[in-house]
């Protein structure tokens, strides 16, 4: 079996990142997790970018035409979901219906 080539990455920490890190027993697994964790987490819109193109922008708007951002009234945070207008209930109710 090949085993997996791995490579070093280097990247810029400030000094407050730095003390934050101390404390960690081991930094290259904590990294490569958080890494990953956020690499999930992407935003399916813009990649990651934080802002959207003229035409991803343009497709939004006319998807927004059916559907509307609402604050979750089950999170303890608040946290917004979609909503879809062609259907009778959302993907939040259904979720927390299943739990």
């Amino acid at each position: 079996m090949k085993s997996k080539k791995h490579e070093i990455i280097t990247f810029k920490a400030d000094a407050d990142l730095l003390d934050a890190l101390k404390g960690i027993p081991n930094r290259s697994e904590f990294i490569r997790n958080s890494i990953l964790a956020a690499l999930e987490n992407i935003c399916p819109f813009c990649n990651g970018a934080g802002f959207l193109t003229q035409h991803q922008k343009a497709y939004l708007e006319d998807f927004f035409v059916d559907h509307t951002l609402e604050a979750c009234e089950q999170c303890a945070d608040g946290e917004v979901h979609l909503t879809c207008a062609n259907r009778s209930a959302d993907i939040g109710s259904q979720a927390s219906a299943q739990a």
